[in-house]
């Protein structure tokens, strides 16, 4: 046979973000913007013999790590997008990039949690000239980083919000915190990064000029909780969406709802029915379904028309049979 007859039959497992190479292209910068810092921070210390800039240095050290995981995915996930030996794709590696960065991004906040407890035990004498200038330069960094990495799917706050093309509305409030179908979870674990330590930073300067003009020392360990305490909340709801993409978990019930009932019309009967998600923007789907009138897949698929961001169908066919009736005396 033909091998050009067959190759419209056969799947594209590309399952990369819409803005794939604009967010690895902004991350790798943002890597380089923190990293530049972590030389000048820690480089500056040891000349000047601040212990403060040696610490803020090697914390800034740990961000470049969490972003280098995140910008590495990028890089992997993009030049092995061809390649056979993942059976649906890369799209999946920028969850797992996520996964690690916020278990990192927890460690940091338990670190931070830490030494702010034991500050509050055992108070230690704080060198204001030098800790307010690192705070305001810590600021200034991130915020330039996190413009750099801002982006209109960080503000979907857990909802998943699906808008097809037949106008059917299905918001999915059931389980888990969802997020958008076309959410990245790698660019958003690198803005939580930035963001959290801009939060430190803020809260820091607040304290700082508080207990350098009204000698209110206790307030520096106290916003360190705080901060902790909001980290941790944004690491959680970061391990639960890219946990969720890991595992597999269904991305919206509104929206596997409806491809059931787009693939139960007629009296077929949809006796399997698996919806995950492949990347952003991408979802998979494989359907068993049993009808009486048996068409060929392509039937059904075209049942699916208008739902979007279904980039992978598989439709099992089998005819209805009776069940044997069972043998008398049995």
């Amino acid at each position: 046979m033909d091998a050009d007859t067959f190759e419209r039959w056969r799947h594209d497992h590309a399952f990369l973000g819409a803005r794939h190479g604009t967010h690895e292209r902004r991350t790798w910068a943002v890597v380089a913007l923190t990293a530049f810092m972590m030389v000048v921070e820690i480089g500056g210390g040891v000349w000047s013999g601040s212990l403060a800039l040696i610490a803020d240095g090697l914390h800034m050290a740990t961000h470049v790590a969490a972003l280098s995981i995140a910008a590495l995915a990028y890089l992997v996930a993009r030049r092995h997008v061809g390649n056979d030996w993942f059976s649906f794709g890369t799209g999946k590696l920028g969850e797992l990039a996520a996964f690690a960065s916020a278990l990192i991004l927890t460690m940091v906040a338990l670190l931070i949690g830490w030494e702010s407890l034991t500050r509050i035990i055992h108070p230690v004498p704080i060198a204001f000239g030098e800790a307010i200038p690192i705070a305001v330069l810590g600021l200034g960094v991130n915020l330039v980083s996190a413009f750099l990495l801002h982006d209109d799917e960080h503000h979907g706050h857990g909802e998943d919000h699906d808008h097809d093309h037949d106008h059917d509305h299905d918001h999915d409030h059931a389980g888990h915190d969802d997020h958008s179908h076309h959410a990245d979870h790698n660019f958003r674990a690198a803005y939580i990064h930035v963001v959290s330590d801009a939060l430190t930073s803020v809260l820091a300067i607040a304290a700082l000029t508080a207990a350098a003009y009204f000698d209110l020392h206790w307030l520096d360990p106290i916003a360190g909780l705080l901060g902790m305490i909001v980290i941790t909340v944004w690491a959680y709801s970061l391990i639960r969406s890219a946990a969720a993409v890991l595992l597999d978990a269904v991305p919206s019930r509104a929206r596997a709802e409806l491809i059931r009932q787009r693939l139960k019309t007629g009296g077929d009967r949809v006796t399997d029915l698996h919806v995950w998600r492949l990347g952003p923007g991408h979802l998979g789907v494989l359907a068993s379904i049993v009808a009486k009138d048996p068409q060929p897949p392509s039937h059904y698929k075209a049942r699916l028309d208008g739902i979007e961001d279904l980039s992978h169908v598989t439709i099992e066919v089998n005819p209805y049979a009776p069940a044997p009736a069972a043998p008398p005396g049995s």
